[in-house]
């Protein structure tokens, strides 16, 4: 055997037996480039990453036609159904590759179209005292806003509790609401931003422990320290678009896509 298939195999047993004593040190070898080695999964000194809980309801309203419910993409079964009144009718409108819906606008008759979309109440929409996340994205342009729209809400500032997003005032600064089952005290954490600008934003109500924190555009925004056995356990409809179809009834006026509720288990 020549020297130099002698020093061939010698460069071989050196690097089998490197890569053996990463294995047995619990190291994962990536082929990644300038990827670090891992840990393996079960090593007692990882640090485990917290996976977001996944949606109870979901629409994004790609399939959505006038007049036809809204399939809830978390497969759960929460499709909403329209609602409407004085003709007021859901109008499909571009939005990313997909589409979202454009609701009635401002009107000052006395019989103004209204529409909402509901789905019953079920207990997988019922946080209970437990975290729960919710949002939207929307579009309203500043000549749309009003004293209150109501984009998602469950429940009413009542018996059983409340959470609820909505764009408040003129300005047209988004907010969300939680009220507890056992009280009438409203909870609010107002958007220190407007999303009232003619282009699209996402708003997110998100509540952990005794914080209650809005986010727009993924920042946040806002917040407010709530009790920490705030409980929400109603059986309102969850409904999107406003209250409902009465003359007060806080009618969001602009165009909703990707709509969501997230609760921890």
């Amino acid at each position: 055997m020549s020297t130099l298939t002698k020093h061939r195999i010698a460069l071989v047993l050196v690097v089998v037996l490197a890569i053996a004593g990463g294995v047995a040190l619990g190291l994962r070898i990536s082929s990644g480039h300038g990827t670090a080695p891992q840990w393996r999964a079960g090593d007692p000194t990882a640090t485990p990453v917290p996976q977001p809980s996944p949606a109870v309801a979901s629409y994004t309203f790609d399939t959505t036609a006038r007049d036809t419910a809204v399939s809830d993409t978390s497969g759960l079964g929460h499709a909403l159904q329209p609602r409407s009144r004085f003709g007021g009718i859901l109008r499909p409108v571009p939005h990313g590759s997909g589409q979202a819906a454009q609701f009635p606008g401002a009107c000052a008759q006395a019989e103004c179209p209204r529409v909402v979309l509901q789905t019953p109440s079920t207990p997988e929409l019922n946080p209970g005292p437990r975290s729960i996340s919710f949002g939207a994205t929307v579009m309203l342009a500043a000549g749309q806003t009003s004293d209150g729209q109501n984009v998602l809400q469950k429940g009413y500032s009542v018996a059983g509790g409340q959470y609820k997003l909505q764009i408040d005032k003129r300005p047209g600064h988004p907010s969300c609401v939680m009220t507890s089952e056992d009280s009438g005290d409203i909870q609010l954490a107002k958007s220190d931003v407007t999303v009232a600008d003619g282009t699209w934003h996402t708003v997110e109500c998100r509540r952990s422990g005794t914080a209650l924190t809005i986010l727009v555009d993924g920042a946040d925004h806002g917040a407010t320290t709530i009790p920490a056995d705030l409980t929400v356990d109603n059986g309102a409809p969850l409904v999107l678009g406003g209250k409902g179809l009465s003359s007060n009834s806080d009618p969001f006026q602009g165009a909703l896509d990707d709509v969501w509720i997230r609760i921890s288990r």
